[in-house]
């Protein structure tokens, strides 16, 4: 590619969650990567866990592109940089196009309409065609008229039932003069397992190099990809900034990472990197205390409740965690934060002792879903800035508090529609933490 020149990228969008957006995206990294081509990787929205699976099928980081939460200079540098080096880029939307929340953001509402109008990335529209035929067509018209500033570029069946079936659909659509791309027939053995956040994720998906690669020959055999390839076009929104979303929370960061602490964003540990930080690993569920040249300690979220039998028996983690808050920041976010608390209950019921940094008392039998956008406001000076700093972040658990205790709240918050949150989050002495995993600076 021409030194200068901005590597051409494309969306994957869907009217719907569930309509096949993930079985294409992976299938078509996985098929292009096949073929020679270094793809890159995109996630429209807040979600943690479909960028490990593009990085798995492409074998480059992916990050998150998120509107609402970024401002436009992060949300260009972002899409710059994973599109270095690539020959293409592919954009995997959240739920569906035009879907976003009630309140404007740092740039828009969190569609994924708002990253194709920034961009000028054609979307390659999926289409559930189980259950009707013709009347895709209109849907498609539907979704092509809707904003003159969003171009659909293609059109890709999911679950056609027979060569007719794709006839009766695709003829329609194309009568439109938006090309039918491709028509992926019911396959359900192609499925990725799911759990309570969503999939499965990548490092716990057994034979995930198989399954992507049986991904890559099924949509090779059902999508014209140098049609899909030559759809791609350059990104008109500039290069942005450099800059990290959120400062440092030290020069020498210590994380937890294991299957317990996997949400971690990739843009915000590249930023910090790129900022001249150290990124020091250990493994709570190995018994690994962090190690003890670090001045910060980092526990992002993950599934402790479906290991928290083995964080409450590992006496060396919970003896040097305590310890590291003697001397350094740690920072916690929704299941790091559930692991600095008391107790923490699983869900049949079983309460284990966590490491008591933080007074709060969390619950899984006790099920609640809290999901959202944060507009936060930090209350006190710590290691995400200074009293006052704007954040801006997403909430999604099921946990419930069933005690915060008498420590000081840690933010103030507001959803995205500006409905007051209260206070949000613990802070004591040098442990802090909430459920709010933070994206960027507000």
């Amino acid at each position: 590619m021409p030194e200068g020149r901005m590597t051409s990228g494309l969306i994957i969008a869907a009217p719907a969650s569930g309509t096949g957006k993930t079985t294409l995206t992976l299938g078509l990294l996985a098929a292009l990567r096949a073929r020679g081509l270094a793809v890159g990787a995109v996630k429209s929205g807040p979600d943690y866990i479909d960028p490990a699976f593009h990085r798995a099928a492409t074998g480059r980081p992916s990050v998150n592109l998120d509107s609402w939460a970024m401002g436009p200079d992060l949300l260009d540098g972002l899409a710059a940089r994973a599109a270095e080096g690539a020959d293409l880029l592919v954009c995997e939307a959240l739920m569906g196009l035009f879907d976003g929340v009630a309140g404007v953001g740092a740039t828009g509402t969190g569609s994924t309409a708002e990253i194709a109008a920034r961009t000028g990335w054609p979307v390659l529209l999926v289409v559930n065609a189980k259950g009707q035929s013709q009347s895709a067509a209109a849907l498609v018209k539907g979704f092509a008229t809707y904003r003159d500033d969003v171009t659909i570029g293609g059109v890709v069946l999911n679950n056609v039932g027979s060569p007719r079936h794709t006839a009766l659909a695709g003829n329609a659509i194309e009568a439109l003069g938006i090309p039918l791309l491709g028509a992926l027939p019911r396959a359900p053995d192609l499925s990725l397992p799911e759990r309570h956040l969503g999939l499965v994720q990548a490092d716990e998906t057994e034979g995930l190099a198989d399954r992507l690669a049986a991904l890559g020959r099924f949509v090779a055999e059902h999508v014209d990809l140098d049609r899909v390839v030559a759809l791609a076009r350059p990104s008109q929104a500039g290069r942005g900034r450099d800059a990290p979303a959120l400062a440092p929370l030290g020069q020498r960061i210590a994380i937890a990472r294991d299957a317990a602490f996997t949400f971690v964003y990739p843009h915000l540990t590249a930023g910090w990197q790129a900022s001249g930080a150290e990124l020091r690993f250990f493994s709570p569920l190995a018994d690994e205390a962090p190690p003890a040249d670090v001045d910060a300690v980092y526990l992002p979220g993950g599934y402790p409740e479906l290991h928290a039998g083995s964080l409450a028996a590992n006496d060396i983690f919970r003896a040097g965690l305590r310890a590291a808050a003697e001397r350094v920041p740690v920072y916690g976010e929704c299941g790091g934060y559930m692991v600095m608390g008391e107790t923490l209950e699983d869900a049949d019921g079983v309460t284990h002792p966590m490491t008591g940094l933080l007074g709060v008392r969390t619950s899984f039998a006790k099920r609640r879903l809290h999901l959202g956008y944060r507009r936060a406001v930090l209350l006190a000076d710590g290691p995400l800035g200074p009293a006052g700093s704007p954040l801006m972040g997403h909430e999604f658990h099921y946990a419930s508090t069933l005690s915060r205790g008498d420590d000081a709240p840690l933010l103030q918050a507001t959803a995205a529609d500006g409905s007051d949150l209260g206070m949000l989050g613990s802070r004591r002495g040098l442990a802090s933490g909430s459920f709010v995993h933070l994206i960027a600076r507000g």
